[in-house]
C-alpha cells in the first residue's frame, strides 16, 4: 500500500456519514425531557437536539436518495453540529471533548 492510498479522504458521501454517525453517537436524542431540560438554560437544549435531529434526517434521507453533498454543505452541517455540542456542554448535558 503506498502513503498516498493510506492518506486518502473520503469521499464527500461518506465524510457526511461520517459525521451523522459521529453525532448520533455523541448527541442524547433519546434522552428523557427530565435530563435535558433544568433549571437554567443557556441556549434551550431541547430545541437544540431538535434541530439537530431534524438537519440529521434531512441528510441520511438526502445520500440514501444517491445525492451528494457539496463541500460548503458538509462545513455547514458539521459547524451546526459543533456549536450545538459547545451549548449542550454549557449546558451540562454532555461532558467537554477531551484536549
Amino acid at each position: 500500500m503506498t502513503n498516498k492510498a493510506k492518506t486518502q479522504k473520503p469521499d464527500r458521501k461518506t465524510a457526511m456519514l461520517n459525521i451523522i454517525e459521529l453525532v448520533k453517537a455523541d448527541f442524547p436524542f433519546d434522552a428523557p425531557e427530565a435530563q435535558i431540560c433544568g433549571d437554567t438554560c443557556v441556549g434551550c437544549p431541547r430545541k437544540l437536539i431538535e434541530l439537530v435531529e431534524g438537519e440529521l434526517l434531512y441528510w441520511e434521507s438526502y445520500v440514501q436518495r444517491g445525492e451528494t453533498p457539496n463541500f460548503s454543505e458538509i462545513e455547514s452541517f458539521a459547524k451546526l453540529c459543533k456549536n450545538v455540542r459547545r451549548g449542550l456542554v454549557r449546558n451540562g448535558i454532555l461532558e467537554p471533548l477531551p484536549r
